[in-house]
């Protein structure tokens, strides 16, 4: 009757042992608290500010410096200082105003408003690297919440086989040896258990620190998805981050601005103007009572361009080399974007490959030995160890397939950045 019910039982485990498989869908507590890091972030606030400064930057340098008022005495004698001694004697009110020349402000303006271009290109990248570290902490949250329920599973199963053969052990059915080994395996149980449960503390710190709030927040997390496999190639990924990276379009804008610098560089080439207006009131002439008309004096003034010393032609030089320095860094950073991707693409493959041969393979073979060594412990042809090897050999092969899960959703969160594509 005993050997029945300890049957039973382990029919019953091998059934609770089979692995459920959640369909892969939108994970709606991922996105709220991507939503919410991001709208949080005090580095996304930093570069918004930063934005600010080079937008006002624009105004302050495109736009007419302002004019110059003057007042002034001339010709004013010495001898008496009267103002009705000399003819020539005026006070003077003045206004100047100088002119770059045409199109020179309105360049410096394209220059300038390529650096907000720019900065934005950098709060883009930053919100896409803020998600990727999201997403790649809360997957490791979840798969540590579901390898704790795992294993409070298994141990769930142990206590119980350990009743069973603390009972056989009575009748002398069981040996010392059998109690001394179901003990050993609820202790490395329990200390893994243990193990798991301050890596979810970790991940939940790690994770309540984008949402700045309390390390020990509760966050909720959903089930683990099956893997749903796609075709990468690496060229199209390529073509990806060539039209969504952000840190991509970031460098392009930065050539963009070296060549319309270059632009701004050439008008150093051409003068500027100033353009002055000067009025000159006299009074009558005291020793002949002859009233004096009043003079207006109207005068352009302009510099000459002279390249002393290179420094005009050096601006030009600066810029040019500021062009092939981009367009090198571009290169560089499409060649590391090959490199990853290439790195990438066969990782999520071999994980494929995996989660197949387990979901498949491995895993209904464990499943099969379970039962078939539950069979033979019925008929008494293997001890209860067996039954135990083949019970933490299932849940070994299911903890494995929600780590190869895992590990396989946040090579997809990486390949995503690097893409700066949300369809990856």
């Amino acid at each position: 009757m005993k050997h029945l019910s300890l049957s039973l039982f382990l029919i019953f485990l091998f059934f609770v042992s089979i692995t459920n498989v959640y369909p892969q869908q939108s994970d709606v507590y991922l996105e709220s608290l991507i939503k919410k890091a991001i709208e949080l972030s005090p580095k996304l606030k930093t570069l918004e500010n930063k934005q600010g400064v080079a937008n006002s930057k624009i105004a302050q340098f495109s736009n007419l410096p302002d004019p110059m008022l003057t007042f002034g005495l001339m010709n004013l004698p010495t001898n008496s200082f009267s103002f009705t001694q000399e003819p020539m004697t005026g006070k003077i009110l003045g206004l100047s105003q100088a002119v770059p020349f045409p199109g020179k402000l309105s360049a410096a303006a394209d220059v300038l408003s390529k650096d907000g271009e720019i900065v934005q290109q950098e709060i883009d990248d930053a919100r896409n690297e803020i998600a990727n570290d999201v997403r790649k902490i809360y997957y490791d949250l979840r798969f540590t919440r579901e390898a704790i329920r795992i294993a409070e599973k298994s141990k769930k199963n142990l206590e119980q086989i350990s009743q069973v053969v603390k009972t056989k052990y009575t009748v002398s059915n069981a040996s010392q040896q059998n109690l001394i080994q179901i003990e050993v395996e609820l202790t490395k149980i329990k200390d893994r258990i243990e193990e798991l449960r301050g890596n979810e503390q970790s991940n939940l710190a790690a994770l309540n620190s984008y949402l700045l709030q309390a390390s020990d927040v509760d966050i909720k997390t959903a089930q683990v998805p099956s893997i749903i496999s796609e075709h990468y190639i690496i060229d199209n990924l390529v073509q990806s981050a060539k039209q969504n990276r952000p840190f991509l379009k970031g460098i392009t804008l930065a050539k963009q601005k070296s060549q319309l610098m270059e632009s701004l560089a050439d008008y150093e080439f051409y003068p500027n103007f100033n353009f002055s207006l000067q009025y000159s009131q006299r009074d009558e002439i005291s020793r002949t009572n002859t009233s004096l008309n009043d003079l207006v004096s109207v005068t352009v003034g302009f510099n000459l361009p002279f390249d002393y010393g290179g420094k005009k032609s050096a601006k030009v030089e600066e810029a040019q080399l500021m062009q092939k320095m981009y367009a090198d860094q571009y290169e560089t950073a499409l060649q590391l974007l090959n490199k990853n991707f290439g790195i990438s693409v066969s990782k999520l493959n071999e994980l494929v490959e995996r989660e197949k041969l387990i979901r498949e393979g491995l895993l209904p073979q464990a499943e099969q030995s379970l039962k078939a060594t539950i069979a033979n412990y019925q008929v008494g042809n293997i001890d209860f160890i067996n039954v135990l090897d083949a019970q933490n050999k299932v849940y070994e092969v299911e903890t494995n397939l929600y780590r190869i899960r895992t590990a396989y959703l946040k090579e997809l969160s990486q390949l995503e950045f690097l893409t700066g594509n949300s369809n990856y």
